[in-house]
């Protein structure tokens, strides 16, 4: 592995001692128990439930760096300035520091399957072409902001947040955690982002069986992420396709079960 700053990353910086208690009021992932130099996956939700920012944030001795998308860093900056009331937190964006993968970094905490992160000054190593990223991310199965969503507008859900170890159902509370914890405690989760193969994929494109299914959100090297309704795909089987071309399912490995128990509770109904 070539070490490379990532693209259309930031790093905004919490400092002080009142980081971890306003994270752990406000954000899906817990802070509790966190180590200094741990990288744990998260996201600020709007009330409504819908993911604002996601995030990756490594521990530090006095508070946190958060691991960004550089077109969302300015939002969630703005949205914990205005949470923190009085508490000892300062927050800032740092245009000293970007993001990079290393062999020496933190594991991400998203999927084993991509490279460790760190953060490195800025300009200290090669810029990773867009494109180069965005097929490792798409391999391993990981949406991102900016490419597969935007601000305020999937739930965790929808971008498998909830299985990439992003969202902590048993802590005491974040911003829009009734929203998220009625939907799991009912069983009720209907999209889901997979990862299918096939021949000139592209993001926009639709995914269909019998009836849609679902949207190609991003597309590299013959694989593609895609949005999909995982209750049709339930009752659409094996046989799909994109502009008329059949596509598999890679993944997720957890894809199955989610949809064996759809089909197992539409036949107790």
């Amino acid at each position: 592995m070539t070490p490379a700053i990532l693209p259309n990353r930031s790093v905004l910086v919490l400092d002080g001692p009142d980081t971890l208690a306003l994270l752990e009021r406000l954000v899906t992932n817990n802070t509790q128990n966190w180590s200094v130099g741990e990288a744990r996956y998260g996201a600020l939700l709007a009330p409504q439930g819908k993911v604002i920012a996601d995030f990756i944030a490594l521990r530090t001795e006095t508070g946190a760096l958060l691991d960004v998308a550089t077109n969302a860093v300015g939002d969630l900056s703005k949205r914990l300035q205005m949470f923190r009331l009085r508490s000892k937190v300062e927050i800032a964006v740092d245009g000293k520091q970007a993001v990079a993968i290393t062999e020496d970094g933190t594991p991400d905490p998203r999927s084993a399957s991509l490279p460790p992160r760190a953060f490195v000054a800025d300009g200290s190593l090669p810029v990773m072409p867009e494109a180069d990223w965005d097929a490792l991310a798409i391999a391993a199965c990981v949406p991102e902001w900016g490419r597969d969503f935007t601000g305020a507008e999937a739930f965790p859900w929808e971008i498998n947040m909830d299985r990439m170890n992003g969202v902590d159902l048993k802590k005491g509370c974040f911003v829009g955690q009734e929203v998220v914890s009625r939907i799991h405690r009912r069983g009720k989760i209907r999209k889901r982002t997979v990862l299918i193969e096939g021949e000139d994929l592209a993001a926009g494109q639709d995914v269909s069986g019998e009836t849609p299914v679902g949207t190609i959100t991003s597309a590299a090297g013959g694989k593609a992420l895609a949005q999909l309704r995982i209750d049709r795909l339930a009752k659409a089987g094996s046989t799909l396709s994109v502009g008329g071309n059949p596509v598999s399912i890679l993944g997720p490995d957890w894809l199955q079960g989610e949809l064996d128990a759809i089909a197992s509770s539409e036949d107790a109904d």
